[in-house]
C-alpha cells in the first residue's frame, strides 16, 4: 500500500504541475495575444497611411534616424533583436520589458515610411520580452522560465499571423535545430491556440492562400519538386549571405548608427523612386502584395527578377538599422522566385510560388517541421506530401546558413551525429 500511496502522491503532484503550467500558458496567451492583436492593427494602420500618402517613403531617412535615437534614449542601442530571444530561451537570460514597446513602435515606424521588413520577427521579440519578464519576476526555475518565454513567442506569432500550429512548433524548433523540448509542447500549443482564438475574436483573420495547379502525387512531380526545393535552398543561402554581408558593410563604412540609418534611408528612397516612383511601391513594406500576386494571382504581374529586388530592399532596410522581421520578406522572395522558376520545370506558377514560400522559410530558419505545418496552415492539406518533400530538400541543401547567428544546430544535416554549431 505504501508504494501505491507514493505513486498516487506523485501523480497528484504531476497533475497539479500540469494544471499550474496550463494556467500560466493561458494567461500568457491572453496577455501576449492581446499585444499581438494591437501590433497587427498598428501595422495595418500605418501601412494604410503610407499607401494613402505615397510621399511618406521620402521620410525613410528620418524614420531610420528616429528609430536609432529611440533605442539610444532607452539604453538599447546594442539590442540584438531575435538573436537575444534565442539566448533568452536557451540560457534563461533576462530580457528588458522595454523591448516590447520599442520593437512595437520602431516596426510601425519602419512600415510607415516604407521600409522593406516584416513583423513576425518583431512579434517573437514582443512575446518573448513580456513572458520572459513575467518568468523572472515570478522567480521560477530556469527550465520553467524557458518554457514561459517559448509560450510568449508562440502566442505573439500565432495572434499576428493566424498559424497556431506553426507558431508553437517554431518557437520550440528554432532555438536548437534537431532537438525539441517535448516537455514544453502542452504550454506552447496552449498559449499559441489561446492567442489565435483571441485574435480571431478581435477580428484578425488568419493568413491563407488559394493555390491552383496542384500536381498529383506521381514520379514526374516528385522530380520537379525536388529540383525546385534545391533551387529554393540556394535562394535561402543567397538571402542569408546577403543579409549578413550588407550588415557588415554598413558597419564597416558607416560605423555611426545614426549616419548609417540616414544614408540607408536615402539609398532606399532612391531605389524606390527608380523602381516605380512614389505611386508604384511594389517592393516597399513586408511583401504581402508579392505573395498574393505569386500564389493567388498565379504569378500575374510578377517580374522575373522580383525576388532579387526584394532581397536587396530587405537587406538594405534591416542592415541600416530599421526594425522589423525577415520572415514575410523571405516569404515574398520565395513566392516570387518559385512562381518564376516553376513554369520552367513544368509546374504551375501558383503552386511554385507556394512551394517557394515554405521551402525558402525552411532554408533561412532551419526549421523543417514548422515549415511543413506552415504549408498546411497557409495552403491547406492538398499537396502536402509534395510541400514536405520540397521542404526536406531545402533543409538538407541549405547548409548551415541561417538568419539567426545565435541559433544552435545540434545535429548534422549530412549524417546523424551531434555537431553543436551556430548558424552561419
Amino acid at each position: 500500500m505504501k508504494l501505491s500511496a507514493d505513486m498516487l502522491r506523485a501523480h497528484g503532484l504531476d497533475l497539479l504541475d500540469f494544471l499550474r503550467r496550463g494556467v500560466f500558458a493561458v494567461l500568457i496567451g491572453l496577455l501576449v495575444g492581446a499585444v499581438g492583436v494591437a501590433f497587427h492593427f498598428g501595422i495595418d494602420l500605418v501601412t494604410q497611411l503610407r499607401q494613402a500618402h505615397n510621399w511618406f517613403i521620402l521620410l525613410l531617412p528620418v524614420g531610420g534616424l528616429a528609430i536609432i535615437l529611440l533605442y539610444r534614449a532607452c539604453g538599447m542601442e546594442q539590442d540584438r533583436g531575435t538573436n537575444l530571444v534565442l539566448v533568452a530561451v536557451r540560457e534563461h537570460e533576462p530580457m528588458h520589458l522595454r523591448t516590447a514597446p520599442l520593437i512595437f513602435l520602431s516596426t510601425c515606424i519602419t512600415h510607415l515610411v516604407g521600409g522593406s521588413a516584416g513583423r513576425e520577427g518583431a512579434a517573437l521579440q514582443l512575446g518573448a520580452s513580456i513572458s520572459n519578464k513575467i518568468a523572472h519576476a515570478m522567480g521560477v526555475e530556469p527550465e520553467e522560465g524557458r518554457m514561459l518565454t517559448v509560450c510568449g513567442m508562440a502566442a505573439a506569432f500565432s495572434a499576428l499571423f493566424g498559424t497556431p500550429l506553426t507558431a508553437a512548433l517554431f518557437a520550440l524548433e528554432v532555438v536548437h535545430v534537431g532537438v525539441i523540448q517535448y516537455a514544453a509542447l502542452v504550454p506552447a500549443f496552449l498559449s499559441s491556440l489561446v492567442g489565435y482564438l483571441l485574435a480571431g475574436w478581435m477580428g484578425v483573420a488568419p493568413t491563407a492562400y488559394a493555390v491552383s495547379g496542384l500536381p498529383g502525387l506521381a514520379a514526374g512531380p516528385l522530380v520537379q519538386v525536388i529540383v525546385l526545393g534545391g533551387l529554393c535552398a540556394l535562394l535561402s543561402i543567397l538571402f542569408c549571405k546577403t543579409m549578413h554581408t550588407v550588415g557588415r558593410l554598413y558597419a564597416q563604412f558607416l560605423p555611426d548608427p545614426r549616419l548609417r540609418a540616414v544614408v540607408g534611408g536615402c539609398i532606399m528612397v532612391a531605389l524606390s523612386l527608380l523602381d516605380g516612383g512614389l505611386a508604384d511601391q511594389v517592393y516597399n513594406g513586408a511583401g504581402g502584395n508579392l505573395i498574393e500576386a505569386a500564389v493567388n494571382g498565379n504569378g500575374a504581374g510578377v517580374a522575373p527578377w522580383a525576388f532579387l529586388v526584394k532581397i536587396l530592399f530587405t537587406t538594405l532596410t534591416l542592415g541600416a538599422g530599421f526594425r522589423g522581421g525577415e520572415i514575410v520578406p523571405t516569404f515574398a522572395c520565395g513566392a516570387t522566385f518559385g512562381c518564376t522558376v516553376a513554369p520552367l520545370l513544368g509546374l504551375s506558377p501558383s503552386f511554385g510560388g507556394a512551394v517557394g514560400v515554405v521551402a525558402a522559410f525552411c532554408g533561412v530558419t532551419n526549421c523543417p517541421l514548422s515549415s511543413i505545418l506552415l504549408a498546411y496552415e497557409l495552403f491547406g492539406g492538398r499537396g502536402l506530401p509534395l510541400f514536405a518533400l520540397a521542404i526536406a530538400v531545402s533543409y538538407r541543401l541549405s547548409g548551415y546558413t541561417g538568419l539567426y547567428s545565435e541559433q544552435q544546430i545540434v545535429y548534422s544535416k549530412i549524417i546523424p551525429r551531434q555537431i553543436n554549431k551556430k548558424a552561419e
